[in-house]
């Protein structure tokens, strides 16, 4: 997991609102597939590949922010 902790905060923040939020109109791609995912009509091999597309960026950063607070709790201790 090293190589999440090398990619520096802004990118990930900066890759996880392009990408989470593209296109801005009418709808974003993510809040569009995770919509689908809850309906249960996420079937779709590109309506997949499109979630996983827009949404990678975001798991890494909340990955990141939670390795980061970890070792902050772990200096602390």
């Amino acid at each position: 997991m090293k190589w999440i902790d090398s990619i520096p905060m802004r990118h990930l923040v900066l890759a996880s609102l392009m990408l989470g939020l593209a296109p801005f109109v009418p709808e974003p791609h993510l809040v569009e597939k995770l919509g689908m995912l809850f309906d249960g009509s996420l079937s779709k091999p590109i309506d997949i590949f499109d979630l996983f597309l827009h949404g990678t960026p975001s798991v890494i950063l909340l990955l990141k922010i939670f390795r980061e607070s970890n070792k902050r709790a772990e200096i602390k201790k």
